[in-house]
């Protein structure tokens, strides 16, 4: 029982992998739209490269989330970390237009060149005080 659980967590990471590509390559309305092999090969390179750069930014956020809580004294296990996928897409705006105040979003980075944590969004889930 307990190699099932570990095989279908493993799926579901996979399928939450396979949900943020598809989720990126909405914007072609999920087809390859180059007509030429070379072209559709890039277009699949390009999706791949956006895909890694998403998880690799959630990673990395994830990471400096705990890397801030565990000092707080919250209890943020090894066990529970290995069940968390980057591969989702709920932080990811993909429609409209988005306007950016880029000097007021510069200010807000930290002496190393991060963004804040949401610190509100972690007490929603209950994970500071």
């Amino acid at each position: 029982m307990h190699s099932q659980r570990k095989i279908s967590r493993q799926l579901n990471k996979g399928e939450s992998l396979h949900a943020l590509r598809r989720d990126l390559h909405y914007a072609q309305q999920g087809t390859i739209t180059r007509p030429h092999l070379e072209q559709q090969t890039e277009q699949a390179w390009r999706l791949t490269l956006l895909t890694n750069s998403v998880v690799a930014w959630t990673t990395e956020y994830y990471s400096r989330a705990v890397l801030e809580l565990r000092p707080q004294g919250r209890e943020v296990s090894d066990e529970i970390l290995s069940h968390i996928s980057p591969g989702h897409s709920d932080n990811i705006n993909f429609f409209g237009v988005i306007n950016v105040d880029v000097e007021a979003e510069l200010a807000k980075l930290d002496t190393s060149g991060w963004r804040p944590l949401r610190l509100a969004q972690l007490r929603e889930l209950g994970l500071t005080p």
